[in-house]
């Protein structure tokens, strides 16, 4: 299983750096998980948009979700052009407006879920934890055919429950929106000191640091990580390769 950051900024983008967008591969079959603000270009960079069948959802924050339309869009003219002839999957949780604005583009199909929901997808199992948020979030663990696992936090508080959900990951992909002296509970985000409880509570075997702010040292995300004990971690990239 390969995972490429397609983007990983938190609110907005930085200059031909998009927000949340994690692209996972395996022998040929893709997964996008989050559609953020300029992932819909920055993706091409690594795949055909005609060959990706199936996207991800974790909530409808503009920088999660902010490019959903033009996936919907690209599935409808390309298949009217003739050079696609599979539906585009989009899975999130359930709401009705966004159902409506998939369903009214052709050619694209919603699938609604939950924290009970789990999908199969090609080689890849897709299975859903509730997350504390401002509004309704989801984590995602995809495990492969051959069991190996990703964790995808997206936006939330630190829960003991995310830990459990996140036991054993092979790669833990971590929002880690704050510094160490922020306080994230309020706004729905980690901290660095949260991500490191993260990491050790759930045994992760490599640790992304991701959903990054705009301002301060970067690096000191990653040392206050170092400091809690957890162990390494790194800052995502776009453009980073993760073979897992």
């Amino acid at each position: 299983m390969k995972c490429t950051v397609v983007g990983m900024w938190g609110g907005f983008p930085k200059k031909n750096e998009p927000t949340s967008g994690y692209l996972v591969e395996k022998d040929g079959f893709r997964i996008l998980l989050d559609a953020g603000s300029g992932v819909a270009a920055h993706v091409q960079n690594y795949i055909d948009l005609n060959d990706l069948h199936h996207v991800f959802i974790s909530h409808y924050h503009y920088d999660h979700s902010c490019d959903l339309g033009s996936f919907l869009f690209s599935r409808m003219i390309n298949t009217q052009l003739g050079r696609v002839n599979k539906d585009l999957n989009i899975y999130g949780p359930a709401d009705d407006e966004i159902k409506r604005q998939v369903d009214k583009v052709k050619h694209n199909t919603f699938h609604p879920y939950n924290a009970n929901s789990s999908f199969k997808v090609g080689p890849f199992s897709i299975e859903f934890h509730r997350n504390a948020h401002s509004v309704e979030t989801y984590a995602m663990r995809i495990t492969d055919d051959a069991g190996k696992c990703l964790v995808y936090t997206a936006d939330t508080n630190y829960r003991k429950s995310l830990a459990k959900f996140a036991e054993g990951a092979d790669l833990l992909i971590t929002e880690c929106s704050l510094y160490e002296d922020e306080e994230g509970e309020r706004i729905g985000h980690m901290n660095a000191e949260d991500v490191g409880i993260l990491s050790e509570k759930s045994g992760a075997r490599k640790v992304v640091l991701s959903h990054l702010p705009h301002y301060g040292n970067l690096e000191d995300l990653a040392a206050s990580f170092r400091k809690s004990g957890a162990g390494e971690a790194v800052l995502a990239e776009a453009g980073m390769v993760i073979e897992v």
